[in-house]
């Protein structure tokens, strides 16, 4: 099982990057963990529905009509600085 202590920590403006515009990888971030949702159809162009990548969307999920489960189909690359 990896470590926080064994993932790379990234800052908010070196996840900004990570939209689907700036750089082709699609990341957000999840209660302190980034997420690459690159792969997802659901995210394609770094948008899903009304939020958009490359931001901790901790805050605004919170109303979300799907558990956190749904971050388990994702690979976490790193924790948010």
């Amino acid at each position: 099982m990896l470590q926080d202590a064994d993932l790379p920590t990234y800052s908010k403006s070196q996840l900004a990057l990570r939209n689907g515009q700036d750089k082709p990888e699609i990341w957000i971030a999840y209660n302190g963990y980034i997420y690459d949702v690159s792969g997802s159809r659901l995210w394609f162009k770094g948008m899903h529905y009304e939020h958009w990548a490359g931001q901790d969307l901790t805050e605004e999920l919170v109303d979300a009509p799907h558990t956190d489960d749904v971050f388990s189909r994702f690979k976490i690359i790193g924790t948010l600085l």
